[in-house]
């Protein structure tokens, strides 16, 4: 669906994105981690279009990005941005609304179907309950619910989410993640996610890319790619990888220290 081949995206001098190779199929969910300021976000903004390809090629279903019309690829690419702007003034069902905008033509009005496919939107996303709401009034993770109804109203065939679940509650982010996997299996969307949360990206992600100075250095399955030795080597942060006791998938939890000491706890605990 998404295949991206050796691209290079620069900002001035700065090489940001170097010798990048991707691919997302239909119905996949790929989380894309690595530690702050390593190329994830610019990479979402290549994929729209918005930064502008120094090398390489990104193709969405074999057409090429970089002659497909913006409002082309908004009617097939949706974007939750990081910490979005909402506009003022609008109720929450307003802004959800705003989704369609890509399907329709010049001063032409919403049809039932549309309004419809914001109703079903928003009630996925949980926030129906919002509908009437001013933006302004919301809290920030009410607010990233709206967003990714919006997104779900343009009926895309690839959505990119920047850290979706950042202003969202423990029990939203499942909520969020286990959307996405639905939505990925009903219609068939690609997904590709930002995600800092390791443990919540091995639990949701069919597949991980890792990206360190701009270049994915791991890509695979969440057990070969969230290793103690690669996540200490590309975060500078060391680690105790578990597995989790019912499904197997990797939890990482930072150690510091912090696992010998629990262990050395629990270890006095049980002295008689």
């Amino acid at each position: 669906m998404l295949s991206i081949r050796r691209l290079c995206v620069s900002y001035g001098a700065h090489q940001v994105l170097r010798d990048v190779d991707l691919s997302v199929a239909q119905s996949e969910i790929v989380a894309l981690i690595g530690p702050n300021g390593c190329g994830k976000t610019t990479l979402l903004r290549a994929i729209t279009g918005v930064a502008a390809i120094r090398g390489g090629a990104i193709a969405i279903d074999g057409d090429d990005v970089q002659s497909m019309r913006p409002s082309t690829i908004a009617r097939r690419v949706a974007v939750v941005p990081q910490a979005a702007a909402l506009p003022g003034g609008f109720t929450a069902f307003e802004v959800a609304l705003m989704g369609r905008t890509p399907h329709l033509r010049l001063l032409q009005s919403e049809s039932r179907r549309d309004l419809a496919i914001v109703q079903a939107a928003m009630e996925r996303a949980d926030c129906w309950d919002l509908r009437q709401r001013p933006v302004d009034e919301l809290s920030g993770g009410e607010r990233q619910r709206i967003v990714i109804a919006r997104a779900l109203t343009q009926e895309p065939e690839l959505l990119l989410l920047d850290e979706p679940t950042s202003h969202l509650d423990p029990r939203h982010q499942v909520e969020a993640f286990r959307l996405l996997r639905e939505l990925c299996q009903e219609r068939q969307l690609a997904v590709v996610a930002v995600v800092h949360d390791l443990t919540l990206a091995a639990l949701f992600a069919d597949r991980i890319a890792m990206l360190s100075g701009g270049r994915i250095v791991a890509s695979g399955a969440p057990g070969d790619v969230l290793s103690e030795e690669i996540v200490e080597h590309v975060y500078g942060l060391p680690v105790r990888v578990l597995a989790h006791p019912e499904s197997g998938l990797p939890v990482v939890v930072p150690d510091g220290g912090i696992t010998r000491r629990g262990a050395e706890r629990r270890a006095l605990l049980a002295t008689p």
